[in-house]
């Protein structure tokens, strides 16, 4: 399998990243970066940071993406993944003062997200997986310049909206869509052969801190151990468990039987007051043409066992 990610890091991103990256007979050809859960730049340093930790044995082609949402200021989400975006982890040092998770030395690509995105797609064709997890905006760029070479790829899977269940920056909309709903009303009425994950199910996949007191001191694992402790600070949930929104994605993405899925038409609102960002998904008996295929239901247990297993191995057995 082989895979785009686009993404915007991000604690979720991160492990969403390195379950990515751990799958075996899963190959990240490229990972774009776009701004999101903070801005560009620190979404860059943060994806190559994230690469150094996993040390893949082919780096995937690294890309910078668009800055700025198609039409709006950028709002970003500091108060959840922290000013750097990784809770933290740019300023850890070991002892002798070196830097404990310096940027993987991979040479950005000369050309931006979108047009490798594009790239990407001509050469896969649907053999290409493109899995976004921030705001849409490189996808809405690459479907500008070349709508036909982005619906030639196999999937499209996109971690936003929430369909059935409120939102998570307001009571109508998820982050993603929130942040560039105009990109996110692009691309689902592009034609593409697309996935949805919403809040739906990604707010039904909880990793605990006990789902890590057994993992080892491998450099993935101190990663995360160190990457999570800003999140399980800050959880919402009652028992302080954080949602894989990110990681539920690519999860699906690996594996789409992790979820059952309904066909529905789903459009983003771009110029409520009050429901920017909401994704209207149409349920009525008399429904038009689906847009969409939109996860409604999870095996919750199933997928944490997968993320335990590929991302905190020595987890997986203790907490089974």
């Amino acid at each position: 399998m082989r895979l785009l990610i686009d993404t915007d890091p991000g604690i979720d991103d991160a492990l969403a990243l390195l379950l990515a990256l751990g799958a075996p007979g899963v190959r990240v050809e490229a990972v774009t970066t776009v701004a999101g859960n903070v801005d560009l730049d620190l979404a860059t340093s943060n994806a190559l940071r994230i690469l150094a930790v996993a040390a893949p044995e082919s780096p995937p082609r690294v890309a910078r993406g668009a800055p700025r949402p198609l039409r709006r200021p950028l709002v970003t989400a500091a108060h959840v993944h922290g000013d750097d975006g990784l809770g933290g982890l740019h300023g850890r040092r070991e002892a002798d003062g070196r830097p404990r998770y310096p940027a993987f030395a991979v040479p950005l690509e000369m050309q931006d997200a979108p047009d490798l995105i594009l790239e990407m797609a001509r050469a896969r064709g649907r053999d290409l997986t493109v899995v976004a997890l921030g705001p849409l905006t490189n996808l809405a760029l690459a479907l500008e310049r070349e709508p036909a070479a982005l619906a030639g790829v196999g999937r499209v899977v996109v971690m936003g909206g929430a369909v059935a269940v409120p939102g998570n920056v307001t009571a109508a909309a998820e982050f993603n869509f929130y942040v560039d709903p105009e990109a996110a009303a692009h691309v689902l009425s592009a034609g593409l052969s697309l996935d949805l994950v919403p809040l739906d199910v990604t707010r039904q996949v909880v990793l605990r801190e006990a789902d890590l007191g057994a993992a080892g001191s491998a450099p993935v694992a101190a990663f995360v151990r160190d990457l999570t402790r800003h999140a399980f600070a800050a959880a919402d949930a009652d028992d302080g468990g954080i949602a894989l929104h990110d990681p539920l994605a690519v999860g699906v993405a690996l594996d789409p039987s992790l979820v059952s899925w309904e066909a529905l038409a789903v459009q983003v609102e771009c110029q409520g007051r009050l429901t920017r960002g909401l994704s209207l998904a149409d349920r009525r008996a008399r429904r038009p043409r689906p847009n969409c295929r939109v996860a409604m239901a999870v095996d919750a247990a199933r997928f944490l066992r997968l993320f335990r297993e590929r991302v905190c191995p020595t987890s997986s057995s203790s907490a089974r």
